[in-house]
């Protein structure tokens, strides 16, 4: 079983994002890019992990490219998402592509995704997500 099977087989139940990489396995039951804001605040090394995430979009899919996981695996994720992965060379699967990503009230975009929708940088999208936040 590959690193990105193995991810994909704990996205179940509750568990919102699951990273692998041979026997070292992180695995969160949080929303939005929280997670891996708190991974990458721990200072971990992430680079050539897979990563499997219930919903990745631009801004998550920044988080990843500065974590340099190796592939990404969503189960829905946003066109500018994908072609932000695809720009840094992350391979992906993904199950479905939407043009945006919905906030939880599905009232409008997520705040995340609208708040780095025209950045191209990954330190730039990261310095305005973690204004956003506050993890």
């Amino acid at each position: 079983m590959t690193d990105l099977q193995k991810a994909k087989s704990l996205l179940k139940d509750d568990v919102t994002c699951a990273l692998c990489k041979g026997e070292r396995v992180y695995l969160t039951k949080e929303r939005g890019v929280k997670p891996l804001l708190t991974w990458i605040y721990s200072g971990e090394d992430f680079s050539s992990f897979s990563a499997a995430d219930k919903v990745v979009g631009k801004a998550a899919a920044f988080l990843y490219v500065l974590m340099k996981v190796d592939c990404v695996y969503a189960n829905v994720i946003s066109s500018p998402a994908r072609q932000t992965l695809n720009a840094f060379g992350i391979k992906l699967e993904y199950g479905q592509e939407v043009p945006a990503i919905r906030n939880r009230a599905n009232t409008g975009f997520c705040p995340m995704e609208t708040a780095v929708w025209d950045v191209d940088e990954p330190h730039k999208a990261y310095e305005i997500i973690k204004q956003k936040t506050s993890v």
